[in-house]
């Protein structure tokens, strides 16, 4: 059993693969954190816990069998506001007499086999095969006549627990939610943590920082109404000393795509606190009598064998128990995208001729990326009616789409749904269905509005448009951008005490319209962008099995940001492209080779005019895509190891390993060359016994040599060179 309760102690029990979670009821109601990490035998771990009589702490007036109980000091399961707790809580209601002061305390608890889905919210699943159970706590303030049901899973397979909470209105009166987050986790041991996370703006996402907490509070946030650019909705905590492969970490990451907050508290009494969920800035929730709310999803996996382990822990949750649908296990085709080829000055003619070019090397879809729609001059204008620009499409979109299936090649579509420009007849017939508060400026961004995706009759709307075009034309791939953040972000029919809502209702809007294109159109492709990877989280993943990763294609700067990427989400979900030379963001030129080289570890294409290639390079393309068939299974479902980090050397590296570790590839760049280089990399995950063959030089190797001794891969590669090493067991 996954769960299980111990009715003497009131000690509730979580074994996950090899990791254990322990909380208690304490006699005065309140629910206590006792240890999460690697598994033990025993279950009383009371003795954990240490009592202070400390100043300026005050005492639970309940705690009569225990005069140092203070919930100031104690590590609590889910804190709350206002009464005695001081540091930064998980839930706050602001109840019928207007204070926002709440108490919690246990009620009932029931385990559940398997796992319930989270009510309109994208959520990890189980597979037929798959093993969990659920512990349901409900907790009540009796004052307000709240409950907060605390949602725990416990993978059996894996150091997985999900949480998440329902929050119910069993009182008479309305109430307000002002905080209520996913998840909280107290550390009530002297240690040394640090704080990993992943920081960036456009076009240099997720940038992997590490620091050491500082005392005070830590918040990795965004209030952009997208997970964004800036900050991931991914923290973790490890000890000091950790390194990939060993050191106890404890990494989070948030199921969701809107405003979120993660918070770091470290105390004076050395305690430290993580909570995580929706940012409470900007946020509040009505809930009248009888109602639910239900938080996103908070994903925790722990690690006892370091940073490498948490992350191969999340590719295998999220490849198995997050995407969903055909193209979670089916082979994904090699695209060719023809934005940097031809921006906006393109016609079908054009697009035809990059499509041949294309298909004679091997590559099994073209996707036409933005300007295809009327009234579209530029990067200004058009968004919103999404009617066909027969101008450059003289067959329209139907016939375009059988021009390119002549050619052997799926057909593919950008859209960017949830905008509206100024220019169109959407936005004349309904400018209410913007986001706006009332007369305010609506301000513009690349002259185009946000629509409310929280009424109904946009999400018909876009639904109706989107699959009006879908219908009439063999689209099998969408890029879903999303290309400006949330601002006046208010709704025309909401009342004022409901306002607050709107970034949360954005958001459940805009899962209700991909889960109704997910079920209408199962084989479609759908892969997510925001200006790259500006909504590059687990949630977009529920609905989109890939997402383009950064609007920058340098090779250079994508070691970086795949590196960062990888510290949660799996390379399969990682969209990467070989681009023109010098790079259309940074200028910056690098060899088709390593280009391709880079952009292999992921979900593979091309973001270019193939036709102006020398031969050259036309026998490198043919090359890549046969890799990206022979590499498909190991990159996107095999055990990914981080090597050699591009953050702190100049060279990097990382490699893959299948399931049955009978095939590695490893993946090797040169930032900056050295004079009288000496390169030598160690594999990891490699089966030691076995026997590998390199099947470019004919070289066989044990498993152990090439973990211990490594690949010597010494030259002289200049900047930005690069190599693949391919390797295979000798039966």
């Amino acid at each position: 059993m996954a769960i299980r309760f111990i009715e003497d102690k009131k000690i509730f029990r979580l074994d996950a693969g090899n990791s254990t979670y322990v909380m208690q009821v304490r006699e005065n109601g309140y629910l206590q954190h006792l240890y999460y990490g690697a598994s033990v035998r025993d279950d009383d771990l009371e003795y954990i816990i240490t009592y202070l009589m400390c100043p300026f702490h005050p005492k639970a007036y309940d705690s009569w069998n225990n005069k140092a109980f203070s919930t100031d000091i104690q590590p609590m399961e889910y804190p709350v506001n206002g009464t005695g707790d001081f540091r930064t809580s998980a839930f706050s209601v602001n109840s019928v007499c207007g204070s926002n002061a709440t108490e919690l305390k246990y009620d009932s608890y029931r385990i559940i086999d398997g796992k319930p889905a989270l009510e309109g919210l994208p959520a990890t699943y189980l597979n037929e095969d798959d093993k969990a159970q659920t512990l349901e706590i409900t907790m009540v303030d009796q004052f307000s006549g709240v409950k907060v049901k605390l949602y725990y899973t416990a993978f059996e397979s894996l150091n997985v627990i999900t949480r998440h909470c329902v929050v119910e209105n069993c009182g008479n009166e309305s109430v307000f939610i002002n905080r209520v987050m996913s998840m909280c986790l107290d550390f009530n041991r002297v240690e040394d943590y640090d704080i990993i996370h992943l920081w960036g703006k456009w076009a240099k996402e997720r940038q992997l920082e590490r620091v050491r907490a500082p005392h005070g509070i830590t918040n990795i946030s965004s209030k952009r109404g997208s997970s964004s650019h800036y900050h991931n909705p991914f923290i973790a905590l490890c000890d000091h000393e950790a390194t990939e492969d060993s050191g106890n970490v404890y990494g989070v990451n948030l199921v969701y795509s809107g405003n979120f907050a993660a918070e770091v508290e470290v105390q004076a009494e050395e305690s430290m606190r993580l909570i995580m969920g929706i940012n409470p800035v900007d946020f509040s929730w009505k809930l009248e009598a009888g109602e639910s709310f239900t938080s996103p999803e908070a994903v925790m996996v722990y690690s006892a064998n370091g940073i490498g382990e948490m992350s191969r822990t999340f590719h295998k949750l999220y490849n198995r128990n997050l995407c969903r649908g055909y193209w979670k296990d089916n082979k994904r085709p090699i695209l060719i995208n023809n934005w940097e080829a031809t921006y906006f000055d393109f016609d079908d003619d054009k697009l035809e001729k990059i499509a041949k070019g294309a298909s004679e090397l091997g590559i099994e879809m073209l996707v036409m990326d933005d300007g295809w729609f009327t009234n579209r001059l530029g990067e200004f204008g058009g968004l919103g009616d999404w009617e066909v620009d027969t101008t450059k499409l003289k067959e329209g979109l139907s016939g375009l789409c059988k021009r390119i299936n002549a050619l052997g090649m799926k057909f593919g579509i950008w859209f960017e749904p949830e905008m509206v420009a100024s220019n169109t007849k959407l936005y004349a017939e309904h400018p209410d269905w913007v986001l706006h508060v009332g007369d305010r400026t609506r301000n513009l961004d690349r002259n185009q509005m946000v629509l409310d995706l929280s009424r109904k009759e946009v999400q018909d709307y876009l639904f109706g448009r989107i699959s009006d075009i879908l219908d009439h034309a063999n689209i099998s791939y969408i890029k879903w951008d999303f290309n400006r953040n949330l601002t006046e972000a208010g709704s025309a029919i909401l009342p004022r005490d409901r306002q607050l809502e709107v970034f949360h209702r954005y958001v459940l809007g805009l899962y209700a319209l991909l889960e109704r294109l997910h079920n209408a159109y199962p084989m479609l492709l759908l892969e997510g962008c925001s200006g790259g990877g500006g909504r590059f989280d687990p949630a977009m993943l529920y609905y989109s099995p890939q997402i383009w990763t950064s609007d920058n294609t340098d090779a250079l700067d994508r070691c970086k940001i795949q590196y960062g990427s990888s510290l949660c989400y799996p390379a399969s979900m990682t969209s990467a492209h070989v681009s023109a030379s010098p790079c259309h963001q940074t200028h910056r030129a690098s060899s088709f080779e390593t280009r391709g080289n880079v952009a292999m570890a992921g979900s593979f294409g091309y973001e270019l005019d193939l036709n102006l290639l020398c031969d050259e390079e036309k026998a490198l393309v043919k090359k890549q895509v046969q890799q990206y068939h022979d590499f498909y299974n190991c990159i996107h479902y095999g055990d990914y190891y981080r090597l050699v980090s591009p953050f702190d050397n100049e060279y990097c590296a990382w490699n893959f390993v299948s399931e049955n570790k009978d095939e590695a590839i490893l993946i090797f760049v040169v930032m900056r060359d050295r004079i009288f280089p000496r390169y030598f990399v160690k594999l990891k995950g490699l089966d030691p016994a076995k026997k590998y063959r390199d099947v470019n030089s004919g070289k066989e190797y044990y498993g152990d040599t090439l973990m211990n001794c490594g690949l010597n891969l010494t030259k002289v590669y200049g900047d930005l060179g690069s190599v693949i090493v391919h390797l295979k067991e000798v039966k």
